[in-house]
């Protein structure tokens, strides 16, 4: 899905090496609260999910639940 939404703000980790970098995940906040989730290098690319389902997948990922195995 691509919102045609213009002026949303697109958010990344400080991790991923500031604004300037590719290869990153980012999210925007849509008007109805749902989570806009996309990859820096193909931005026409957008998946949304809600907030609920946002806040569990960050909570997975800060509990390791959902590190890739080595």
């Amino acid at each position: 899905m691509k919102p045609n939404l213009p002026g949303l703000v697109w958010v990344k980790a400080r991790a991923s090496g500031g604004n300037n970098s590719n290869g990153c995940l980012e999210r925007a906040v849509l008007p109805d609260g749902r989570i806009a989730i996309r990859d820096s290098e193909d931005p026409d690319t957008v998946i949304t999910v809600t907030a609920h389902s946002w806040t569990c997948f960050l909570d997975g990922a800060r509990n390791g639940e959902l590190d890739v195995p080595a």
